[in-house]
């Protein structure tokens, strides 16, 4: 395997003394976990970032081991991460679906969602401009994975509306595309969730 492409980091984790294992979502190969050498080193740390936009180079041989990446930074959402609403939802929605769905299966509709949803997170004026992004993102990813969703969602103005389907659809990830699941990825969801409430209603 010898592939170059786009690729949105998802989750990282050390390996060894200097390298990192990462989960990137691909448009074209959906999910895939690579081995970066000198993933914890200074030059790299700052493209190591979930939510970061990275220009993937990715070689294999034909045996199981994990292939290895070349990551070029495209755009980074480090800006954002001293933010606590903004760091919330980059860090749930990446972490969502570093677990959520199975490696090497496409979903391209995912990819563009999920890059839409962080552009919005790290560039709308407020969280009321991005949260019915959130949600479309949660029942879509429900929906591609097959366990069904809302036929209909609410207007993007209507923001109890957006709150009150996101709670909903909290219980719908718990019990299936998350099931059995050994991270606690929900807990990221529950902090981004109890900052959203501050947000004061119209």
């Amino acid at each position: 395997m010898h592939l170059r492409l786009p690729a949105i980091v998802c989750a990282v984790r050390p390996q060894a003394e200097t390298a990192a294992v990462v989960r990137l979502l691909t448009a074209e190969h959906g999910l895939i976990v690579a081995y970066v050498a000198g993933g914890r080193g200074r030059q790299l740390r700052p493209v190591l970032i979930p939510g970061n936009l990275v220009e993937a180079e990715l070689r294999s041989n034909a045996d199981n081991r994990l292939p290895f990446a070349r990551l070029e930074l495209v755009a980074s959402r480090g800006p954002w991460l001293g933010e606590p609403l903004a760091a919330a939802a980059i860090g749930w929605v990446t972490g969502l679906t570093a677990v959520a769905l199975p490696e090497r299966h496409a979903y391209p509709p995912l990819y563009a969602a999920l890059s839409g949803l962080l552009d919005a997170v790290c560039h709308a004026p407020s969280a009321r401009g991005w949260v019915p992004g959130l949600v479309a993102y949660e029942a879509l990813l429900l929906r591609e994975l097959g366990y069904g969703a809302p036929a209909q969602l609410p207007d993007v103005d209507d923001f109890p509306g957006n709150l009150a389907l996101l709670d909903r659809l909290g219980g719908e990830l718990a019990r299936y595309a998350l099931a059995d699941r050994p991270t606690d990825v929900m807990a990221a969801r529950t902090i981004l969730r109890e900052r959203l409430g501050r947000i004061a209603p119209d």
